[in-house]
């Protein structure tokens, strides 16, 4: 199972129950999901708690987001040259979806620094599908929670290339 914790603006689309779905069993952890808009194009920005990856995808079809996630991130996880079999351990985990409340503010606080960051990158009048996939693979590149110690920055696409490794190869 893996835990979608949407913030407070998309609770209306992406309801919460009352109840506690327990813990993530993924690689990644549980993933944070925000509505940006950039040049008037409403955009997801999902974040997994525990690597703090990027990912985007168009804002359409909230709704169906627990559906389409595990496409979104097998998509993601590919580009990041993940071995197919390491995937699939990760997919199989990622299912059923269940939905909380958002809990670590620390996260909340590197989306919102993406979302700034995003502001700048992605140019008036961008090219959906290149320009997102770009803006993603300099924000996996991005030092998170710099101000601390060396050994405790986070980089997040090799932090999520080790977290999956360290979980999925061995089985």
């Amino acid at each position: 199972m893996v835990i979608l914790r949407p913030t407070r603006k998309l609770r209306t689309l992406l309801p919460v129950p009352e109840n506690d779905p327990g813990v993530s069993g993924t690689a990644l952890g549980d993933w944070y999901v925000n509505r940006i808009v950039i040049d008037r194009r409403p955009l997801l920005l999902l974040v997994p708690s525990k690597s703090l990856l990027a990912v985007l995808a168009p804002g359409r079809d909230v709704r169906h987001l627990p559906l389409r996630l595990g496409d979104i991130v097998a998509q993601r996880l590919g580009r990041l040259g993940v071995a197919a079999r390491v995937i699939d351990a990760e997919l199989r985990a990622m299912e059923p979806v269940g939905l909380a409340k958002t809990v670590d503010r620390s996260v909340l606080g590197i989306m919102v620094d993406y979302a700034k960051m995003l502001r700048y990158d992605l140019a008036p009048g961008f090219s959906e599908h290149a320009a997102l996939q770009g803006a993603e693979e300099r924000l996996w590149d991005n030092p998170c929670y710099a101000s601390r110690s060396s050994d405790e920055v986070v980089w997040p696409r090799k932090k999520t290339v080790g977290l999956l490794l360290a979980r999925w190869s061995a089985g």
